[in-house]
């Protein structure tokens, strides 16, 4: 790859805002070092670690493909690879921890009661499959859910599955979009990002029941168990 990328990917408009244009200079040199399995490693990083977004290094590497550096294939294989390394990577997480030590540490929480856990494990057990491949198409919960498939030893064979054909999904639509867009690949991340603040708006929402809800039932059971004067 010619540095001419790199320049265009910096100095694009949409990736002057300082954290963006350090993020395109960074993929791009992965990109330009290493080729195709460069964006496979950044995408496998951004599973570890989700504040680097996919939307952003998906439709840079379907960029970097336009301009012939490597091909569309190259391009889809090594990311989809990359989802799935960093995947596994984080289900393994999930083993190591296991039933006891995840009730354990959660016991130890605020507010959480263990049976919730226990809850949340049973519904994990019936829809884990479908909570795997959606997961993997949903902004932030596409890292996270790995670990309750390796808390709960969702057979690997089928976590592997699921992962890569979600995976396989999710970064079709960015690569082809950056490939197409071309220059224009920044566009993709400005869509995305109004999807990824609503999921974060009705997580947070959410949170903000769940205290409310037990709060409320605690304050309920203290009541009940005082004794009319």
């Amino acid at each position: 790859m010619n540095t001419t990328i790199m320049t265009q990917a910096a100095q694009d408009p949409a990736a002057s805002g300082g954290f963006l244009t350090d993020l395109a200079d960074w993929a791009v040199g992965l990109m330009e070092v290493i080729g195709a399995p460069g964006a496979g490693l950044a995408i496998a990083l951004e599973n570890l670690f989700p504040p680097l977004p996919s939307e952003v290094i998906l439709p840079l590497a379907g960029f970097t493909a336009s301009r012939g550096s490597f091909t569309l294939f190259e391009a889809l294989f090594w990311t989809t690879l990359g989802s799935i390394l960093g995947a596994v990577a984080l289900y393994w997480v999930g083993r190591a921890l296991g039933r006891e030590r995840t009730r354990w540490l959660f016991a130890k929480l605020p507010l959480v009661d263990v049976n919730d856990v226990d809850k949340v494990e049973s519904w994990f057990d019936r829809h884990g499959a479908k909570a795997v491949f959606f997961g993997r198409m949903i902004p932030i919960f596409r890292s996270l859910i790995s670990i309750p498939a390796g808390v709960t030893a969702m057979p690997q064979w089928k976590f592997i599955g699921l992962t890569s054909l979600g995976s396989l999904i999710w970064n079709s639509i960015f690569v082809l979009a950056g490939f197409y867009l071309g220059e224009s690949w920044h566009l993709v991340e400005e869509y995305v990002g109004v999807f990824q603040k609503i999921v974060i708006v009705a997580v947070v929402l959410y949170l903000a029941f769940f205290v409310f809800n037990k709060i409320r039932k605690a304050r309920a059971k203290r009541a009940a168990h005082v004794s009319p004067e």
